[in-house]
């Protein structure tokens, strides 16, 4: 008989769960465009969206996916021809560096290990050896294969080469749930959407420009009306959208922002690595079976924001899937690309707190079990007593 009954555990890596207050924040008329509190709500935005860049520079507000704040990013920085570094370390650079590619960039990829970080000493060496290169692209987390890239030691190596190229980072992955030092590190371009560490729902993508990049913009040939950061900068409102505002989700994003300002940034930070722990002790102990195991194969590389499960001697992560979602109500995140079939992501970023995690983790191991999946028993209490002795009484 199936346990399906319920509230959902939504335990994927976007869309995320969205709060209650976001929801209750959009649950209102629409408004004026042209003027009043909506062109004040812009105002905070974007300054508090700089702010959880960590820039000086000028964040943008586009109503689009991220694949949609890629192409804001490339087209307002890049001209045709360009050549262009993809930093592989899972599957969303490469896609990000074939939307360049489409877009009339010359293209050229790294190539790494779906397992592990980028290594900056060959980020360094490549950029020695090649100075036409105008821009780098890289994730901070890939989502797919739930590896964290060491964004600071990419900007330190691309300094240490002497090259002007562009950082550009996709935080679509991290953003609000792990530091992300924009000014800092170094990084000339950001992009992010709404639906993960922000807590609002798809539909709202981000970029943010640092001085280098808006140097670059004046005599990027790549540019679009659409996706323009010219066009957006005008005094006129409508222009900072270039169209309608998409206003309920604006009054949704305001309040996600409001609620991650009132908990702190720091302990934001702070309960995403303690809430990856735990679920990366339980991983660590069913793998233990033989079964299953870390994607990302150095622990240090593990992201704070989704865990990766590869799935060994022919265990099947469908069935885990379907195994906790037709059971349980728990959704986990399905492979992708190469995972496709062969593994599982658990999320844990956004809002999320340790009863969602203590869940989703137990009826994992419940599938394990009713699957007949060898692993080492108890991984869902190794995550109760990490929290327990990290978790200050």
């Amino acid at each position: 008989m199936p346990l399906a009954s319920g509230r959902e555990f939504l335990s994927i890596p976007g869309p995320t769960v969205i709060p209650d207050a976001v929801l209750a924040a959009m649950q209102r008329p629409a408004v004026d465009i042209y003027s009043g509190p909506l062109v004040a709500l812009t105002d905070t935005l974007l300054a508090d969206m700089s702010r959880i860049f960590a820039t000086a520079g000028r964040s943008y507000i586009y109503a689009a996916n991220g694949h949609g704040a890629w192409e804001a990013a490339l087209t307002n920085v890049l001209s045709r021809g360009d050549k262009v570094l993809v930093l592989e370390s899972g599957r969303f650079a490469i896609a990000w560096g074939e939307a360049a590619r489409m877009l009339g960039a010359e293209v050229e990829v790294l190539s790494g290990d779906i397992r592990r970080a980028v290594q900056p000493e060959a980020v360094e060496a490549k950029l020695k050896r090649d100075s036409s290169i105008k821009a780098i692209l890289v994730t901070q987390v890939d989502t797919a294969s739930g590896v964290a890239n060491d964004i600071a030691a990419i900007g330190k190596a691309r300094d240490a080469a002497g090259s002007d190229a562009l950082l550009m980072v996709d935080a679509v992955a991290s953003l609000g749930c792990m530091p992300f030092a924009m000014d800092a590190w170094g990084v000339d371009v950001a992009m992010a959407g709404s639906q993960k560490g922000l807590m609002t729902p798809p539909g709202l993508s981000f970029t943010a420009a640092g001085a280098r990049a808006r140097e670059a913009h004046k005599t990027a040939n790549m540019r679009t009306p659409y996706w323009d950061w010219t066009f957006r900068d005008g005094d006129v409102h409508y222009h900072k959208y270039c169209g309608t505002p998409p206003e309920h989700l604006l009054f949704g994003l305001r309040a996600a922002l409001d609620m991650i300002f009132a908990e702190g940034l720091e302990n934001v930070f702070a309960r995403h690595r303690l809430l990856a722990e735990a679920t990366r002790r339980a991983v660590g102990t069913w793998a233990e079976g033989q079964a299953i195991g870390f994607n990302a194969s150095e622990p240090e590389q593990r992201s704070d924001t989704v865990t990766t499960v590869v799935m060994r001697n022919g265990a099947s992560s469908t069935a885990i899937a379907d195994y906790c979602r037709d059971q349980c109500g728990v959704i986990l995140g399905r492979g992708l690309g190469a995972h496709e079939g062969k593994a599982f992501r658990i999320a844990h970023m956004g809002h999320v707190n340790a009863p969602m995690i203590f869940g989703t983790l137990s009826v994992v191991e419940m599938a394990l079990s009713a699957l007949n999946i060898p692993h080492g028993r108890g991984g869902a209490q190794a995550a109760v007593e990490f929290l327990a002795k990290s978790v200050p009484a």
